[in-house]
C-alpha cells in the first residue's frame, strides 16, 4: 500500500512538471514576478548584484553571463522565489491558472525531443558567448590602438588583433553552416573549454567594469 501511493505521488509531481514547463515560459514567469525584460529577452539577474541585464530568458532555459546560473522555468522561479522545485512548480500551476491532474497536449507533443532542445540550448549558448566576446575585441581593437607605430601595445588590443578573427570566422560557422555541421563545433567549443574560457573573460570584462563605475561613485 505504501508503494502505491509513493508511486501515485511520483506520477503527479511528474504530472504537474511537464505541465508547466509545458504551458508557462520563463518569459511569462519572469513578467509575471516583477521582472523587468528588455526587447533582447534580458533582465537584470536577481540571484546576484545585477545593475546592468546579464540574465537571457531563452525559450526553455534561462541563463546568466554574470553569475552562471541556469535552468527552467521550475528552476527559475524555486531560486527566485526560496521555494523547492515541487513547490516552485505547484506555485506556478496556481498563479497561471493550470490543471495539472494529467500532463496537456503540449506536454505530450513536447515530450520526445529533449535530445533536439538540449542541441539548441547548447547552440544558444555558444552563439551569445561567441557575439559578446566578438563584441568585447572589436571595440578593444579600435579602443586601445596604439596612437603612434613605436607606442606600446596595451594588452587588450594584443588580444584582440590575436583572436579577433578567429572567433569571426566561429561565429559565421554557426550562423551558416548547416545543422550536422553546427552540432559538431557546439561540441567542440564546449568540451574543449573554449566557451568556458571566452565566458571567463566577458566574467573579468564585467567586473572590471562594475569596480571603475563604483570608483567613479565614490569619487
Amino acid at each position: 500500500m505504501k508503494k502505491t501511493i509513493e508511486k501515485i505521488k511520483e506520477v503527479t509531481q511528474m504530472n504537474i512538471f511537464e505541465t508547466v514547463k509545458a504551458a508557462v515560459t520563463l518569459r511569462q514567469a519572469a513578467d509575471y514576478y516583477g521582472l523587468k525584460i528588455n526587447r533582447s529577452g534580458m533582465v537584470c539577474c536577481p540571484f546576484h548584484d545585477d545593475r546592468h541585464p546579464s540574465l537571457k530568458l531563452n525559450e526553455d532555459y534561462f541563463y546568466c553571463f554574470g553569475c552562471g546560473a541556469t535552468g527552467d522555468v521550475v528552476d527559475f522561479t524555486a531560486r527566485l522565489l526560496g521555494l523547492s522545485a515541487y513547490e516552485a512548480a505547484q506555485r506556478l500551476a496556481a498563479d497561471f491558472g493550470l490543471d495539472t491532474s494529467r500532463p496537456s497536449v503540449v506536454t505530450q507533443v513536447r515530450k520526445p525531443r529533449p535530445r533536439v532542445n538540449q542541441l539548441k540550448q547548447d547552440e544558444l549558448l555558444c552563439m551569445n558567448v561567441l557575439s559578446g566576446y566578438l563584441h568585447l575585441l572589436e571595440d578593444w581593437k579600435e579602443r586601445y590602438a596604439p596612437e603612434a607605430p613605436e607606442g606600446e601595445l596595451d594588452e587588450r588590443f594584443v588580444e584582440a588583433c590575436h583572436k579577433l578573427e578567429y572567433v569571426e570566422y566561429l561565429n559565421d560557422l554557426l550562423l551558416t553552416s548547416d545543422q550536422e555541421e553546427r552540432a559538431d563545433t557546439v561540441k567542440k567549443l564546449l568540451t574543449g573549454g573554449t566557451i568556458a574560457k571566452m565566458q571567463a573573460r566577458l566574467d573579468e570584462q564585467k567586473k572590471e567594469v562594475r569596480c571603475h563605475v563604483r570608483e567613479q561613485e565614490i569619487a
